[in-house]
């Protein structure tokens, strides 16, 4: 892997239960950039970002992190993951969560302060978790991910939820981080957030039918927004299979969930 790119996937294939989420899955990201992941519910992006922290069994292919396999120890303080339910302690407060995580992760005195400046919750740092609204726990979340300075940040539908205001200042924050060189990868079925990546892999059915930015994904398509984009690409693509191709949601055989 050059050192130009922050993940690269090769012929990666991943099962649950007798249903084949991933049939070899080819892609690279690039380092220094935001990476918007997006497709909806159902189609495997969850599934792809679990791969890439190291936290999701696959059945066989490669996946590269930063030079290392991913998941291995070597990783555990280069990569935050953010789920999408918040890992904290609801009856702890801001800062003694993080304080709690940053002790377990041994990260540099003044760390904690420094994402609570980051991600703007300096008034609320001595308040409950639970006592907070939607979008301070999502704030929570991410500055516990920003803990010790990873070099990559992966976001699973950090703003799902939220109103446009706050979700507009995430993204600011989200660029803020890029510009620092900090990698992001973030998740989202809200389309219009397209336009705010560097990258985009939009995602269907467990497959990546676009890896493309978001000037081009709208040249290519010859659309005016990501949400008739992303209609066309599935209509290309319906095409391109002969309409063959069925939906993973209508070939399950075990009855099993597929993550997002």
């Amino acid at each position: 892997m050059t050192n130009t790119l922050a993940v690269e996937i090769s012929h990666l294939h991943v099962r649950r239960g007798k249903t084949s989420v991933f049939d070899g899955v080819d892609l690279a990201i690039p380092r220094g950039q935001i990476t918007g992941l997006l497709g909806p519910s159902g189609c495997g992006k969850t599934t792809l970002m679990r791969s890439i922290v190291g936290v999701q069994r696959i059945a066989s292919g490669q996946v590269t992190v930063l030079g290392e396999p991913g998941g291995s120890r070597q990783l555990r303080h280069r990569v935050a993951y953010g789920t999408q339910g918040a890992a904290v302690y609801g009856d702890l407060s801001v800062r003694q969560n993080l304080s709690y995580f940053a002790a377990l992760l041994k990260a540099p005195k003044g760390d904690v302060d420094r994402v609570i400046a980051e991600v703007g919750l300096g008034p609320q740092a001595g308040q409950l978790v639970d006592s907070l609204s939607g979008g301070q726990s999502t704030r929570v979340s991410l500055a516990m991910a920003l803990i010790g300075s990873p070099e990559l940040v992966v976001l699973d539908e950090p703003t799902v939820g939220l109103d446009p205001v706050l979700r507009s200042e995430l993204w600011e924050l989200f660029r803020g981080l890029a510009d620092r060189g900090v990698t992001l990868i973030v998740s989202s079925h809200v389309l219009d957030e397209a336009l705010r990546c560097d990258r985009l892999l939009l995602m269907r059915d467990g497959r990546v039918i676009a890896d493309t930015t978001p000037r081009a994904l709208l040249a290519d398509t010859g659309t005016t927004d990501p949400e008739a984009a992303f209609l066309a690409l599935i209509e290309r693509d319906r095409a391109a299979s002969g309409g063959t191709r069925r939906s993973r949601r209508d070939a399950r055989t075990d009855g099993g969930g597929v993550e997002s």
